[in-house]
């Protein structure tokens, strides 16, 4: 079974490695999720614009798991920021998905259809309701966390952001730790640019792992750090889930983290992106 690590500061937990299903068409996302639940894997994180919640919630009963033991996270699109679209919308992702609730619910990018302070009262009120177990942000710079979580009654638990050895996120990881949030890593294969590094390819031949590996350890290994993975093969699946039996060493940890360069970034959309840190 994957590990737990702490969600935010107020004593939740969540699992180091989850299932995305970004970019994932319908009917593999059923596969992989329910293949995902079947292997251990007890995180699923998808989103409304993705288009594959109701595939999600499928491939969960399908599985066949209890509700209880899965952390599921989807995301509000930023066409939903106002409050009563952005209930409707939960409303509608809770019935695509098969459940009363989800575990984490987040805004997933900065948007301006509402002010700031409107998105995280409605968040709010998805808590109240019972709808959401934890809210949190997505995409969102250092001020926009430091805002976003001096409006909110709740606890914003985590940021989740693109994050892989070819980028440095040490300043926005620091600001969310001292705000009591966690990070979560998502791109962590840089869109599979780690699988031909030579670098972590040199280390994965040494300690006789994959690259995938590599790159998977070197996000969970850090503080306040879990890390999402997404694949269409099973055995693929089962290999990124072996990342806990083995450690890296703090010389490989930094010259990994040493890859990071100013171009890095791979996920920057006209429209949403904010100015970056």
């Amino acid at each position: 079974m994957i590990p737990t690590k702490p969600l935010g500061r107020e004593g939740a937990e969540i699992h180091a490695l989850g299932l995305g299903v970004f970019r994932m068409p319908a009917e593999d996302t059923a596969r992989m999720t329910r293949t995902a639940l079947e292997l251990g894997y007890r995180h699923i994180d998808t989103a409304q614009i993705y288009g594959n919640e109701a595939d999600v919630g499928r491939g969960m009963a399908e599985a066949g798991v209890p509700r209880e033991q899965i952390f599921l996270t989807t995301k509000v699109w930023v066409d939903h920021y106002r409050t009563p679209d952005l209930l409707r919308s939960v409303e509608e992702s809770l019935a695509r998905l098969r459940t009363d609730y989800v575990d984490l619910l987040l805004l997933h990018w900065p948007g301006d259809k509402a002010p700031l302070a409107e998105q995280i009262d409605a968040l709010n009120q998805t808590v109240s309701c019972g709808w959401a177990r934890h809210i949190g942000v997505s995409n969102f710079n250092i001020k926009l966390m430091r805002e976003a979580a001096a409006l909110s009654a709740a606890p914003l638990v985590t940021n989740q952001i693109e994050f892989h050895p070819y980028l440095d996120q040490d300043a926005v990881r620091a600001e969310a730790a001292a705000l009591g949030m966690t990070v979560t890593a998502y791109f962590g294969m840089a869109d599979g640019k780690v699988l031909t590094d030579p670098l972590i390819g040199e280390i994965a031949a040494r300690l006789g792992k994959t690259p995938a590996q590599i790159a998977l350890r070197w996000l969970v290994q850090q503080d306040n750090v879990v890390t999402l993975t997404k694949t269409l093969q099973r055995d693929r699946a089962e290999a990124n889930a072996r990342v806990f039996d083995f450690a890296l060493s703090a010389d490989d940890m930094a010259r990994i983290a040493a890859l990071a360069r100013p171009d890095g970034r791979l996920v920057s959309p006209d429209g949403l992106a904010p100015d970056w840190d």
